[in-house]
């Protein structure tokens, strides 16, 4: 069943948060819930699941923000929406900091200045630096992706992600790539992994992510899943009492 169950999905209130936080009712939930897929796809460069309407203004926006978002080179891995009365509160997660905050914090005053437009509220921003970006699930599959984009073997850049993982402190990483890999007539899936990834352990830390690479011969899919140890340590059973009795050392 590890195969059926989306690995965060199923473990969320338990090792995993939530990216939205935040309460609506009625048509309101509806439309918060595609500004939230709004605000993801203009920071992370991906289409919205928003509906055409939000694709566009989207795009609009785009135009305006720093570069290194539109290429995504600023290496944003997740975007946490939480919503207060009157204003909006968005992390970003990056690898990158300082190429996202820009000279002199120009790129953010570009990017809350898109943001307020999209939303029409006041955003905060806070902008947070991942430690250890080869066991991030979300930048390892994009870089993968990326190489299979500039036509690397799909096998050496699924080992060198590999290898950079484990080196990093994972204790285990799986990835698969389907589709035409090299430009075969037919689409299969090709997995590679390393150490133990258990996905049916509640209390496993496992991170995955999913990315996509546009080449010439279709489009590639990449699953990448990180285990980092068990979230909520196993607890030691007590010992039974001894009150009145003698226990000899």
């Amino acid at each position: 069943m590890g195969r059926k169950v989306h690995p965060v999905g199923m473990r969320l209130g338990i090792n995993q948060g939530w990216q939205g936080r935040w309460f609506a009712e009625g048509s309101q939930y509806r439309d918060q819930l595609h500004q939230d897929f709004a605000i993801r796809s203009l920071l992370m460069g991906i289409d919205s699941k928003g509906g055409a309407a939000k694709n566009t203004e989207v795009r609009k926006l785009r135009k305006d923000i720093p570069d290194t978002i539109k290429n995504n080179k600023a290496g944003v891995s997740r975007v946490e929406v939480e919503r207060f009365p009157g204003k909006i509160r968005v992390a970003i997660h990056t690898a990158k900091p300082g190429i996202l905050i820009g000279r002199k914090g120009e790129g953010v005053k570009k990017i809350r200045h898109a943001l307020e437009t999209l939303v029409g509220k006041k955003v905060d921003l806070d902008i947070k630096e991942i430690s250890s970006p080869d066991t991030d699930a979300q930048l390892v599959a994009r870089n993968v992706a990326d190489q299979l984009e500039r036509r690397i073997a799909y096998r050496r850049a699924m080992k060198r992600a590999i290898q950079q993982a484990m080196r990093q402190g994972a204790q285990g990483i799986k990835i698969m790539v389907g589709g035409r890999l090299g430009g075969a007539e037919m689409s299969r899936d090709v997995t590679l992994r390393d150490g133990r990834v258990q996905l049916q352990t509640l209390r496993a830390n496992l991170d995955f992510a999913k990315s996509e690479a546009h080449t010439t011969y279709g489009q590639l899919g990449v699953k990448v899943w990180i285990y980092k140890g068990e979230a909520v340590p196993e607890t030691e059973e007590k010992a039974e009492a001894t009150e009145g009795v003698y226990v000899s050392e």
